[in-house]
């Protein structure tokens, strides 16, 4: 059977005001915000190790929020095509002291990077706002400490696991697909009770897709906004740019990205050179909306 068409769906496509996200009430439509990533990891691709230390992970944190950061996501283990699952115990200990820590020291929204609903919940426990699943609420241990909290979640799409997302990824129509699975989990989070101002969305660049893939995710980021929710997009240092340019080119090509992103009407963009995409994002926003005026 065909999948629908999403250009047929009938929805206004007004994108919402405010996210909320525990005790922030975050505004979507001054300019794209910034997700700073903090990675506790040692094998995460361009940043591993560097912030396995408390004390460089928090001085990197409050860069970052100097920088212009609008919110900090903590992750500790990598979802880098290949890596391996780290055990729960191992992930709280990495990044539990550093949410923790920022929790007293920046007076940014804290998102937590991760798959399992134990750190989610003391993550939340402990401070931060924000729930970063990038396995899109398949767990449903997840959805009940989300439906105990009143954080808000990014549901991102992805395609199998970190060890077999990059083995020959198919789809029929990447965007028809991703649609259809974004829009049946932001209902399934409706139905147990995650309000929808609570839910942000994510196609999951670089996660079980191509680089063919990936370049029609970003060229097709409009045909998401009938879903009418914030929409997060990670395409900073990721393989496709490699692929394209080679590892030299790897900043270049992640503005270039990231202003596309934003141009497709991306809310938020989760990147590793906080400075430098805030320029690009808010010359790329001003641009926009210059050429949208009548």
């Amino acid at each position: 059977m065909p999948l629908p068409s999403v250009r047929s769906i009938t929805v206004s496509p007004s994108p919402p005001r405010f996210w909320q996200c525990g005790a922030y009430r975050i505004p979507l439509r001054k300019h794209p915000l910034i997700m700073g990533i903090l990675n506790v990891t040692p094998d995460s691709f361009s940043d591993g190790g560097q912030f396995l230390d408390i004390g460089r992970a928090v001085d990197h944190a409050l860069k970052m929020e100097a920088e212009g950061a609008d919110m900090i996501d903590i992750g500790g283990e990598s979802t880098r095509p290949g890596a391996h699952p780290v055990p729960v115990e191992e992930e709280m200990k990495r990044v539990l002291p550093v949410v923790a820590a920022l929790a007293k020291k920046v007076a940014l929204p804290l998102s937590i990077d991760t798959t399992k609903a134990t750190v989610a919940k003391k993550a939340l426990d402990l401070g931060a706002s924000i729930v970063n699943d990038v396995s899109g609420l398949r767990d449903p241990e997840m959805v009940s400490v989300l439906m105990q909290s009143t954080a808000g979640v990014v549901i991102m799409h992805s395609k199998g696991t970190p060890q077999t997302m990059q083995k020959s990824p198919r789809y029929k129509d990447v965007v028809q697909e991703i649609y259809l699975f974004l829009k049946g989990q932001i209902q399934y989070a409706q139905d147990q009770g995650i309000s929808k101002g609570r839910i942000a969305i994510d196609p999951g660049i670089g996660f079980g897709k191509t680089v063919r893939h990936n370049l029609i995710l970003l060229n097709r980021l409009a045909d998401f906004k009938p879903l009418q929710m914030p929409l997060l997009v990670g395409p900073s240092r990721k393989s496709f740019i490699r692929k394209i340019i080679g590892l030299e080119g790897i900043h270049d090509g992640t503005a270039a990205a990231v202003a596309l992103a934003v141009a497709k009407g991306a809310s938020i963009l989760r990147v590793h050179d906080v400075a430098a995409m805030v320029h690009v994002s808010r010359i790329t926003s001003a641009i926009t909306k210059e050429t949208a005026r009548p």
